[in-house]
């Protein structure tokens, strides 16, 4: 809603053209609630009364009808109900009833079916008016002036509307930017943050994959050289195992040869000079000594089984050589993926930082943009002011004239003193209660 009460215009005051003065009360009365107030007012302001000093409370009539009437200021009258809302609102006494009666006494009232209560009918009773007079009386003689002057009220309340609304915008606008601007900031300070994270994350994943390479590759050195020794060691077995071999075959053949002379030594089936002869090669066969190469055997085969046990060693030692290098291989590999992830995760941070640096510039610019919808905002109501003071000056013209309708005059200034409620007290406006 607009900071102002816009007023319907104010419709020409002519006279009342009824056949009498009931007539005439009747057409008074279809004016809105407003108009019949300064009908009143012009009717009565100079005529010693003191009407002149119950304006303020007729303008507390008006809008409080305003209120209660469902047509708001375009309404001429209320039911009775609304007018007993109306009375209770200023603490009247008096009912209805009362008013009517008195009213009929007059010869205000005639028609015993009217049900609606216009504001012409309590003002009469409320300060004990004629109401002929009041039909009667002269609305000033400088309507061209008065049109005039309410043409300006009107510049003046679309002024205040437009200065309003631009104020509101810019209100708007100004705390959306600033919500949007500190949303931005917030996002950027993560979004750097994050950013980094990410690199040192990445910087660490980096590191991480640069250990896990060394490392799996001095595991495969590592492999390699326990493979080597293993075949070493096969190697030195073979040789061993065929020295052994050939020792064997040499103390093999040494036992078939004593077993073979000594068969024939003793075969009975052959000649004796045959079985001397056996026995004599037996003897010196037997004078050999074997023992070295028995012994050449036992040692041949300890160096086999220790051999044996070196290969082993070795076999061992290249097969956890090759789970150590498996595990070293697969931890590069991880290691990999998780810098490749960190990599992704920084161009990502990185592209979030930018959009956040955007935003930010933008709702800094929107920023600016509210600020400067602020100032335009305060130029209108400048520009307004200027126009209540415009109007201000008007009317004091107007109401030094003779003939002045002075109540329409008062009316004018108590509207241009409404709307500078609005205006903010540091330009010159005051706060309502």
């Amino acid at each position: 809603s607009s900071l102002i009460s816009t007023s319907a215009p104010t419709r020409e005051m002519a006279k009342l053209t009824g056949a009498n003065d009931v007539e005439k009360l009747k057409q008074l009365v279809t004016k809105t609630h407003k108009e019949q107030a300064l009908w009143f007012l012009n009717a009565f302001w100079e005529d010693g009364t003191g009407v002149e000093q119950q304006a303020e409370q007729v303008w507390k009539y008006v809008h409080q009808l305003q209120k209660l009437d469902p047509n708001g200021a375009e309404g001429t009258d209320v039911d009775e109900l609304q007018m007993h809302r109306f009375l209770e609102s200023f603490q009247e006494t008096l009912t209805v009833r009362e008013m009517r009666d008195s009213l009929r006494e007059t010869g205000a009232v005639v028609d015993l079916k009217v049900k609606n209560i216009p504001l012409s009918h309590y003002l009469i009773f409320r300060y004990k008016k004629d109401f002929h007079k009041l039909v009667n009386a002269i609305q000033g003689s400088n309507q061209k002036e008065i049109d005039k002057a309410t043409d300006l009220l009107r510049q003046v309340q679309e002024a205040f509307r437009e200065a309003d609304e631009k104020a509101k915008e810019a209100k708007a606008a100004h705390q959306e930017a600033q919500k949007a601007e500190s949303e931005a900031k917030s996002r950027e300070a993560d979004a750097k943050k994050s950013e980094a994270n990410a690199k040192a994350t990445e910087a660490e994943a980096k590191a991480n994959e640069e250990k896990a390479k060394q490392a799996a590759a001095a595991a495969r050195d590592r492999e390699k050289d326990s493979k080597d020794r293993e075949n070493e060691a096969i190697a030195a077995k073979a040789e061993l195992e065929a020295a052994l071999s050939e020792l064997k075959s040499q103390e093999d053949a040494f036992n078939e040869k004593t077993q073979d002379l000594t068969r024939k030594s003793e075969d009975e089936s052959t000649g004796a000079v045959t079985r001397n002869k056996a026995k004599n090669e037996l003897a010196q066969h037997l004078q050999s000594d074997p023992l070295p190469l028995r012994r050449a055997k036992i040692t041949q085969e300890a160096a086999v089984k220790k051999a044996d046990k070196a290969t082993q060693a070795a076999a061992d030692a290249r097969g956890k050589a090759e789970v150590a290098r498996a595990e070293a291989d697969k931890a590069a590999h991880h290691a990999e993926g998780s810098r490749k992830e960190a990599e992704a995760a920084r161009h990502e941070a990185e592209q979030q930082a930018r959009q956040a640096e955007q935003a930010r510039h933008a709702a800094e610019q929107s920023a600016a943009a509210a600020a400067q919808a602020a100032k335009a905002a305060e130029q209108a109501v400048d520009d307004a002011l200027q126009k209540v003071q415009e109007a201000e000056a008007y009317l004091e013209e107007v109401k030094a004239q003779p003939g002045s309708a002075h109540g329409t005059v008062w009316w004018l200034q108590r509207e241009l003193h409404e709307a500078k409620a609005y205006v903010p007290e540091r330009k010159g406006g005051y706060r309502k209660n």
